[in-house]
């Protein structure tokens, strides 16, 4: 088997190594991740400007572009043949809800399910990387139950979210919907040393749609999440009201 490993912290971030470790003897195992935090990109792409690819010193080979251009660059021009399963993280910090939609750890997963490759990403819910290893071992066990159960099946795309405790290899697996957040926190504006008006995005809102059956339920109640993600953005539900309003 072979893995490609990305993620969004960067190629030196500690939740990329301990990923890599826990990986060991799976398969072979390709490493590339951006240069900087990336958090917080979604699914861009560099397309005004070229990519370089870079040895880092840890053996990690690194891209200057986004979670979603390494995978594209590693897929289409670096690995001699695609993988077999593409993983992403493991994240400083949650990507539950809508935070999925903004999350660079979770569009490098995406990258490789677009290309039909199976595709999983983990994140630790709170940031910090406490129990980081007791995390790793979580991953370790979810890609060895889906290699044992689901590879070969086609492509699927997991988000995985798993509480910062030393026992959470232990805690149980729940299969999970995405929660809603409410609307982010306004924007913190400062002056610059220029005197310039600035402007930081400001934090994520609270849990909004947070009840039974969603991923913020689960690793409140010390469950690890995995949710199975689509791309389809489609509103199925009202497309036939949308074609009433254009009828002939």
């Amino acid at each position: 088997m072979r893995i490609l490993i990305a993620n969004d912290d960067g190629y030196l971030a500690p939740g990329l190594a301990a990923l890599v470790k826990a990986m060991q003897g799976l398969g072979e195992i390709d490493v590339i991740a951006p240069e900087q935090n990336a958090s917080g990109t979604s699914n861009a792409l560099s397309l005004h400007r070229p990519l370089s690819l870079y040895q880092g010193i840890n053996g990690y080979r690194y891209i200057n572009g986004t979670p979603s251009d390494c995978v594209h660059v590693a897929l289409t021009g670096v690995l001699p043949v695609l993988p077999d399963l593409v993983l992403s993280g493991i994240n400083n910090g949650a990507n539950m809800g809508d935070d999925t939609l903004y999350s660079g750890t979770v569009a490098a997963a995406m990258e490789g399910f677009l290309f039909g490759v199976p595709a999983i990403a983990f994140s630790q819910v709170e940031k910090g990387w406490a129990h980081l290893e007791a995390a790793a071992a979580v991953a370790r066990s979810v890609v060895e139950k889906v290699v044992a159960t689901a590879l070969g099946r086609g492509p699927f795309l997991l988000n995985v979210n798993i509480p910062n405790r030393a026992d959470a290899l232990a805690l149980p697996r729940v299969v999970t919907r995405l929660g809603r957040r409410h609307a982010s926190e306004p924007v913190i504006r400062q002056q610059s040393p220029r005197g310039e008006t600035i402007y930081w995005i400001g934090p994520a809102g609270d849990a909004r749609e947070a009840g039974e059956g969603t991923d913020f339920h689960a690793t409140a109640s010390g469950r690890v999440s995995i949710t199975p993600l689509q791309v389809d953005l489609t509103d199925h539900a009202h497309l036939a009201r949308w074609s009433n309003v254009w009828a002939p």
